[in-house]
């Protein structure tokens, strides 16, 4: 799964309102412009933006389209993250033991009062 996308919805704060509404389960796009400080228009678009991105899905039951969250895109794009969390950890305990032995080499003389 590409995640580019995944982050360029994620990068506006309507969008991850939906998504944080859309975690307590499916809602049509009334119930969606009901709770946002948005349009209707303007709530349509940003549902098109995190569909083409897969971190929703949607289905028409009778006159209404119902957005669903797909846990799978943000899964994808949560595990790239993981991956860099582990890079840097590493990094940091390689950088703790530098430092450790840096200090271990540096004399600890108190400073003289000259």
């Amino acid at each position: 799964m590409r995640i580019d996308p995944v982050f360029a919805a994620l990068s506006d704060p309507i969008r991850r309102a939906i998504l944080s509404r859309l975690a307590e389960g499916p809602a049509s796009v009334a119930d969606l412009t009901a709770s946002l400080p948005v349009s209707q228009p303007a709530v349509s678009r940003h549902l098109k933006v995190l569909e083409g991105a897969g971190l929703i899905r949607r289905e028409v039951r009778a006159q209404q389209r119902i957005s669903h969250l797909e846990p799978a895109a943000l899964a994808a794009a949560g595990a790239w993250l993981d991956g860099l969390r582990a890079t840097w950890a590493d990094r940091f305990d390689r950088l703790d033991d530098v430092l450790d032995d840096l200090q271990r080499e540096t004399p600890h003389d108190p400073p003289s009062d000259a």
